[in-house]
């Protein structure tokens, strides 16, 4: 099922030919759907400890998603099962003035993974070329460059051992409306709105085409998009899960050998 999610490198994505209510014929009742996420989580946990004990790869997630998107749910739900010592999460707002004192890749690189790491950025170096696009915070030849330095970071990062695998977590602007009315509805949400929420809601359209723009520029063979139906919580779970073990299986990391000669080890 993943592989019909990926943005193939070089396609031309058009967020109208992706149903954000798309649920591939599962139900969310069936037994099968929680088995499913339940033995993803467990292939990713187990994997996870491979890969920092093998000291040798790494793995970034990039989630990216309008307002309300589920970005948050999906860190709670699909990666609750990770170990936190080799897992961080960074979540990344407006650039401070000592960001923006530096080239706009910067204060990104700092984060991603080292060496036997997961990462996970709830937002990222795309909002370089989404809200700075849709907002006009830059020249439009500054943006548009940004394109190409981002495949060339990722390249980079492809280069020296870190997958990067990429979701956008894909929701109807119905489907927006009825969950910026639930945190208007619940006082547990009420800290979740902010005053910007209905000016870029009005933006829609214009965030369509930046997100449209930058996965058919940016998705490639070491860096995929993925565009994840998201206006069902449990289906968008339990693709993002299948995704993450899947990669991690195709990286393929080995116990390493022991570092000491086990037959001379007695334990009294």
């Amino acid at each position: 099922m993943a592989n019909n999610l990926m943005v193939k490198p070089g396609s031309k994505v058009r967020l109208k030919d992706y149903n954000p209510d798309a649920n591939n014929g599962w139900e969310k009742d069936d037994p099968r759907c929680q088995s499913k996420l339940s033995s993803d989580l467990q292939t990713m946990a187990a994997l996870q400890e491979m890969l920092f004990a093998e000291n040798k790869q790494s793995l970034l997630i990039v989630l990216q998603a309008m307002d309300a998107g589920g970005k948050d749910g999906t860190i709670k739900h699909v990666l609750t099962g990770l170990n936190p010592q080799t897992c961080d999460v960074i979540s990344f707002k407006v650039p401070t003035a000592e960001d923006l004192a530096h080239d706009f890749l910067w204060r990104i690189h700092k984060y991603t993974p080292g060496r036997g790491l997961i990462s996970v950025f709830n937002r990222s170096h795309y909002e370089d070329v989404l809200v700075v696009r849709v907002h006009n915070l830059v020249p439009p030849e500054v943006w548009k460059a940004r394109y190409d330095r981002i495949n060339e970071f990722e390249y980079l990062l492809a280069e020296k051992g870190t997958r990067v695998i990429k979701f956008f977590l894909h929701i109807s602007k119905e489907e927006q409306r009825q969950r910026l009315q639930e945190r208007l509805d619940d006082p547990q949400k009420h800290w979740k709105i902010s005053d910007a929420d209905v000016p870029e809601r009005e933006l829609w359209d214009d965030y369509m085409k930046a997100y449209e723009e930058a996965m058919s520029r940016c998705s490639t063979s070491y860096a995929p998009w993925y565009v994840i139906p998201a206006n069902h919580k449990w289906y968008r779970n339990m693709m993002v899960a299948e995704i993450i073990a899947k990669t991690l299986k195709d990286m393929n990391p080995k116990w390493p050998p022991p570092q000491v000669d086990l037959s001379k080890i007695v334990i009294k």
